[in-house]
């Protein structure tokens, strides 16, 4: 990565006993990423991460989803309930301490291996009741990575009081909709800003007027200088999930069972939604939200198809074990 531009170290990016970069990438609700670009907690994420809450927020009255938003002080910035960010302050490889505590198992045929109940509860044990009362917002998770092989304990600090600032008309923030999604390249204005708060000594605390923006550790700035050919680029941030150790079996069962499952039934699924959606403006902006993530799964799954199609996936991984 040097070699092609980056004039970062190793420990500008990760570092446990430090700021880092990754103290100013966050985790958006469920699974999106979203990226702190203020000293005063302002988070840039994805419209369509921030979709729902702006769904939420819309009405007849004001309808945020097709004319946009912005906050014209910190008075009006909305609160959305139920809505967290999560900070990543630690990532600590427990394989050793997890493979202990398994081989005390009496089950033989035991899933506990991947059991995040069984596993959470082991990180509750490892840092104890004590470090969680005294670290208010902070939760531990222990997570199994390739099919149990190796296990990594994230300490989290989880903030719960996020409200939006702004985001743009949906002809922006969703421009191309479904025939742009899951293409490259997209022209779409796919952002939305939204600001976390927390109590006066900067702790995750629930919706209080008298929290204040948070302070955090590390936030990018945003140069205006735009960019240059061959420059260097990089994306830090929470994909999810990859499946790169699939079987051909699994490969055929993605395709042929779980994809197509979805494919269809999705179908269906949005066409009775959109045909009421487009009888009614109301019914429009109250289905919004779950008519675009429906759409959202439906075209990644048929891409998904078309890939394993493509690249004969199936076939190579019969022929690699």
């Amino acid at each position: 990565m040097q070699a092609l531009g980056l004039r970062l170290q190793d420990y500008d990016i990760y570092n446990p006993d430090s700021s880092s970069i990754k103290d100013a990438v966050v985790i958006f609700g469920g699974g999106c990423t979203g990226e702190i670009v203020s000293p005063e907690g302002l988070v840039l994420t994805n419209h369509h991460c921030g979709y729902g809450q702006i769904q939420k927020h819309s009405s007849m009255e004001h309808d945020y989803l097709t004319d946009g938003f912005w906050a014209m002080s910190r008075a009006e910035e909305l609160p959305n309930p139920g809505l967290k960010v999560t900070f990543i302050d630690k990532i600590e490889d427990v394989t050793s301490y997890v493979l202990a505590a398994l081989e005390k198992e009496n089950e033989p045929n035991s899933l506990n291996y991947l059991s995040p109940l069984y596993l959470n509860g082991l990180a509750r044990e490892k840092v104890g009741e004590k470090f969680l009362q005294d670290n208010p917002g902070t939760e531990v998770e222990i997570k199994p990575f390739y099919g149990g092989n190796q296990y990594y304990m994230f300490t989290k600090k989880i903030y719960s009081d996020v409200r939006l600032v702004g985001a743009p008309p949906s002809s922006i923030g969703k421009f191309g909709a479904d025939t742009d999604n899951w293409m490259w390249p997209r022209h779409t204005g796919d952002f939305a800003v939204f600001r976390i708060y927390a109590d006066a000594n900067g702790n995750p605390a629930e919706y209080s007027e008298s929290n204040v923006p948070l302070r955090p550790k590390r936030w990018f700035k945003i140069s205006l200088a735009g960019v240059q050919e061959n420059g260097f680029a990089m994306i830090m941030g929470f994909p999810g999930r990859a499946n790169k150790y699939y079987t051909s079996w699994e490969v055929a069962e993605r395709r042929d069972i779980d994809n197509r499952v979805r494919i269809d039934v999705r179908n269906l699924r949005q066409q009775v939604m959109l045909e009421e959606m487009l009888k009614d403006p109301k019914v429009r902006i109250q289905y919004a939200s779950k008519y675009a993530g429906s759409t959202n799964a439906y075209k990644n799954a048929i891409g998904t198809n078309w890939a394993i199609d493509k690249r004969g996936f199936e076939q190579e991984k019969s022929r690699t074990g």
